[in-house]
């Protein structure tokens, strides 16, 4: 039996390891790296409301609406928009898709090799006033950050070639687990430190007159990129969705445990930072720029520092993952001729090149990931859902969409919402940033 055939045939082996690999994918770097800097430099706890807004209001459908469209494909994205929206333009959306995944690849890669390199300084040396400036001085180093990158990248593609079951999956079913377990035992640390809960209690009360449509836009497009939409990740990921599961149980498990992550991960940083008096709005560079003096201050810093990093590493090495599954899976089907090896091989040159900027001037990638993190998950979503609304027949939609146990009523209204209110949410919400911006 070739490999592709067995790609076609391949299925997460229990609605268990379906949750975990799907969480698996959401929860990452959109999680820990990123939640963070994006609630500091947009409002704070006021943009923490307006993301759990839009996240049960429109990520948690939306989720539902890539995961059907995946399913019903089952060859990753190019086929899932051909099929919705026609050969030609469906052509075009998927390349243009395909190209944004692994253009924000490239760039995440560094970011995770960052965090890789600050694992490791934890474990091997640890944090001090006296080694602050040794350890940016190599986080600084252009050469040992791009080689970090280059080894991350081929150890992703290592694990995508070990295949679904013997690779993604089993790899999964450990480190979540782990992860959950790592942040439960911080935050009961944190919140222990003197005048955490009062600061963080604070830090809790909204002003909502900072939110403008900067702000709004900015949690729009966390809410999409937390749970991993824009017509690829999932999209790929729930092709591997056994026929019986049910998607809006899936939907919910996942997006409840990536929300969840998001909000363990806050209440660990969120009041460390506050009582040591660190600046959240340091943008994308925060837990880099933070955690040095975090740790350094923190009793016990060292092994509560080295812990949270290792967590860190491990979901954020999933994502990554998760990020080449995409133009692998769909290449495979596209050129079927080509062999395995050279489809990894070819997604691990391209990704080492588009590296190279992200490593040499790492001030680019806060604008790369506005862009391509906030701007374009959302511009990808919406086509899946329009595609699967408007470019297939509702009762496929509905058929690959619910089981026989939900309700007419939960289908219709379900729907409805997914067809109507959320493309126009989200227009509504580009548009007004759209025009601030020009303004």
């Amino acid at each position: 039996m070739s490999y592709q055939m067995d790609v076609k045939k391949s299925e997460y082996t229990s609605a268990l390891t379906t949750v975990l690999t799907m969480v698996g994918v959401a929860v990452g770097l959109g999680n820990v790296w990123r939640f963070p800097y994006m609630m500091g430099s947009y409002g704070g706890s006021a943009f923490l409301a307006v993301y759990l807004l839009f996240t049960f209001l429109f990520a948690f459908p939306a989720l539902m609406a890539e995961m059907t469209l995946g399913r019903i494909s089952g060859k990753g994205t190019l086929d899932a928009f051909r099929k919705a929206f026609g050969l030609k333009v469906g052509s075009w959306i998927g390349y243009l898709l395909l190209a944004v995944v692994t253009i924000a690849g490239s760039y995440y890669a560094v970011v995770i090799a960052n965090v890789v390199y600050t694992t490791s300084y934890s474990l091997l040396i640890g944090f001090s006033d006296e080694n602050t400036l040794h350890f940016f001085s190599l986080l600084s180093n252009n050469i040992l950050q791009y080689s970090l990158t280059i080894l991350l990248i081929f150890c992703s593609l290592y694990i995508i070639h070990k295949g679904l079951v013997k690779g993604i999956e089993w790899l999964s079913k450990i480190i979540m687990p782990f992860f959950v377990l790592s942040l439960l035992y911080m935050i009961i640390y944190a919140l222990t430190l003197p005048g955490a809960l009062e600061k963080f209690v604070l830090f809790l009360q909204p002003d909502l007159t900072v939110l403008h449509s900067t702000e709004i836009f900015a949690a729009l497009g966390q809410a999409f990129f937390s749970v991993g939409l824009g017509g690829t990740f999932v999209i790929v990921y729930a092709g591997f969705m056994n026929k019986k599961e049910s998607i809006p149980r899936m939907a919910i498990f996942t997006g409840l445990g990536d929300v969840g992550a998001s909000l363990l991960v806050s209440l660990f940083l969120v009041p460390s930072i506050l009582v040591f008096g660190l600046d959240m709005t340091s943008g994308p560079g925060l837990i880099f720029n933070t955690f040095p003096q975090l740790f350094a201050a923190m009793p016990g810093g060292r092994l509560v520092g080295s812990l949270f990093l290792i967590a860190l590493s491990l979901v954020a090495f999933l994502s990554l993952i998760a990020a080449y599954q995409v133009p692998f899976v769909s290449v495979q089907y596209e050129k079927p001729h080509f062999s395995q090896k050279k489809i990894l091989l070819i997604i691990g040159l391209i990704q080492a090149v588009l590296a190279l900027p992200s490593s040499l001037y790492p001030d680019l990638i806060g604008t790369l990931d506005l862009i391509f993190g906030s701007g374009m998950q959302v511009l990808g979503s919406m086509l899946c859902i329009l595609g699967l609304t408007w470019g297939l027949r509702k009762s496929e939609v509905i058929e690959g969409m619910f089981t026989t146990s939900n309700s007419n009523t939960f289908k219709r209204w379900t729907y409805f919402w997914i067809r109507w209110v959320i493309p126009i949410a989200l227009v509504a919400v580009l548009l007004g940033y759209i025009y601030d911006s020009v303004a």
